[in-house]
């Protein structure tokens, strides 16, 4: 009696006692009523485009906005790949005890060590701060591992290869890059050696391997390709998108001063963000920009970008990323300005 009592007070109760009922709130799905009107949105769509859009897609403009866009995806592609492959399988495979055995135990040693380490060990910036982070982790001197997170998607084999394939018949611009790069990844460290403060930077606590090696090869692989193929077309765009729609009075009045040239090429490496494997595209598509100003596109983005900015704040903290992004910023537009000078 009791529990007839209870059901009628919840008219809304299910028959086997259920509350809510499982059809509570629902309404009877109509497939068949919804499946022509959205036929007819997608008709309306297409015959809107052809109309309205199709002149604008055969426009010149659009052309060479499409040709530029495919040519810089299409030769970086292949060193992305690549590059990316390497990267996650010395992170799967490398064991992390191999590097305090590599490196000098004095830690000014140490960084110019870890420094041209980036020259055989080749890596995305994406994977640079989670290797770095791991070698803290591990004992490795904090100014030894920055330099290295500098140096690596810098100066490794792929990118030198992809900057001479991108400035065919320069071979000036690759020892300039790599030197620049390389002397901005030691002195950012040897100055973090001698200034910074331990309350500033952040060290992860040691990582605990989980799951086979190609797991983490995989996924390693899987998580460094897919964000550095999207910057990679989000820098395409971009770039296309510059040559086409900014006028190219603008383009020469900046590139005409030289000091502002560098300065605007250095601050559109921060922003577009390109994986260092296809910014020597990037920077070789930019026809009215100097040299020096290329270079300075080149040795900046793999160490000073977005994307790089948040990943440092995230991993090492806020305090660090205030003072190492300036330093490493001011440090790598000095060095292009210098080597640039000097090479080319």
């Amino acid at each position: 009696m009791s529990s007839l009592r209870a059901d009628s007070d919840r008219p809304w109760a299910a028959e086997d006692g259920s509350i809510p009922p499982a059809s509570w709130g629902r309404r009877d799905a109509s497939p068949g009523r919804a499946l022509p009107w959205g036929f007819v949105l997608v008709v309306v769509l297409l015959v809107a485009g052809r109309f309205v859009l199709a002149p604008y897609l055969t426009s010149a403009a659009l052309q060479t906005w499409a040709t530029v866009f495919v040519a810089i995806c299409v030769q970086a592609l292949p060193f992305l790949v690549f590059g990316v492959a390497l990267s996650a399988a010395i992170t799967a495979f490398v064991p992390a005890s191999s590097w305090t055995r590599a490196l000098p135990r004095h830690p000014a040693a140490a960084v110019p060590v870890a420094g041209m380490a980036g020259a055989v060990l080749p890596g995305c910036e994406c994977a640079s701060v989670p290797v770095a982070s791991g070698l803290m982790a591990r004992g490795v001197t904090p100014a030894a591992a920055l330099a290295f997170l500098l140096a690596s998607p810098a100066i490794n084999p792929i990118v030198l290869v992809a900057t001479a394939v991108a400035f065919p018949g320069q071979p000036l611009m690759v020892a300039a890059r790599f030197g620049a790069s390389l002397v901005v990844a030691v002195l950012a460290g040897w100055l973090w050696l001698r200034f910074g403060r331990s309350e500033w930077l952040r060290i992860p606590s040691r990582p605990h391997g989980e799951g086979s090696k190609l797991a983490a090869f995989a996924e390693a692989m899987r998580h460094d390709l897919l964000h550095a193929g999207g910057f990679l077309i989000v820098g395409g765009l971009a770039a296309a998108t510059i040559n086409v729609l900014v006028p190219r009075e603008w383009l020469t009045a900046v590139a005409q001063i030289p000091w502002l040239a560098v300065l605007v090429m250095a601050l559109l490496a921060v922003l577009l963000s390109i994986c260092s494997e296809a910014d020597a595209f990037v920077a070789a598509s930019m026809s009215a920009f100097s040299p020096i100003a290329k270079l300075a596109f080149m040795v900046v983005g793999p160490m000073v970008d977005l994307k790089l900015i948040a990943l440092q704040t995230g991993t090492f903290g806020r305090a660090f990323t205030v003072r190492f992004v300036p330093l490493t910023f001011g440090l790598a537009v000095s060095a292009s300005a210098l080597f640039g000078w000097l090479l080319l």
